[in-house]
């Protein structure tokens, strides 16, 4: 596991937000269950994320399949809420769905005003992500994809591809959840596919030169860890 992996911020760290931020752009990570998208906006979140976790009970396993995620005791109930600041104006709100079927009415309220989001996928159930899918195309939100590590059997970016019908345009990239520099890196080819999109179609720049996620600068228009 690598050294920053999902290491909790202490009780008491708080960053305070700028007086100057007046830009807030959201960003939703969305999957099936147990993917780890809560795991994910904990582990690059620069202050103490929201979290709606419940601790799972007997009773859920007739409604959950938690076939491939034994070691998973809580699960998330509503969201979950974390904040990067971009540079001095631009600030990051990024929001985790809920996986569960059941919670999948939220989705719709969670997507209004979102700039992308992010599929994380579990690709030893890869069928999972099919709703995410199809609900942010229905939606017209940009996203990429991102398979989280959970040591399986390897899949090749075609496989991937080709399970998921995804376009050739639509980024695909691999992550740890639990690593803050991982998932910077998705947070960063996020950015950079929305930042791509804007100038295809000549429209001003949703996120232009959005300065830093965490302490790393991004620059327009490569933006570089």
């Amino acid at each position: 596991m690598p050294a920053d992996a999902g290491t909790p911020l202490p009780a008491d760290a708080r960053t305070p937000l700028a007086a100057s931020a007046d830009n807030g752009l959201k960003i939703v990570v969305v999957g099936g269950f147990g993917v780890g998208k809560t795991t994910l906006v904990r582990s690059v979140s620069e202050i103490r994320p929201l979290n709606t976790e419940e601790t799972m009970t007997q009773a859920g396993e007739a409604v959950d399949d938690i076939s491939e995620v034994r070691d998973k005791s809580a699960t998330t109930v509503a969201f979950d809420f974390g904040r990067i600041t971009l540079d001095a104006r631009n600030v990051l709100y990024l929001f985790g769905a809920p996986g569960q079927e059941r919670f999948w009415f939220l989705w719709d309220r969670l997507f209004s005003g979102t700039l992308g989001a992010v599929v994380l996928v579990d690709t030893r159930r890869i069928d999972d992500s099919w709703y995410a899918i199809d609900r942010l195309e229905h939606h017209g939100t940009p996203f990429i994809v991102a398979c989280n590590d959970f040591g399986g059997h390897p899949h090749t970016p075609a496989q991937v591809r080709e399970a998921l019908d995804l376009d050739p345009h639509i980024p695909l990239v691999d992550c740890d959840a639990r690593s803050r520099e991982s998932g910077k890196r998705v947070l960063i080819t996020l950015v950079e596919y929305i930042q791509s999109l804007y100038a295809a179609t000549g429209a001003p720049g949703a996120v232009g030169a959005v300065g830093a996620v965490g302490e790393t600068p991004l620059k327009s228009p490569e933006l570089a860890l």
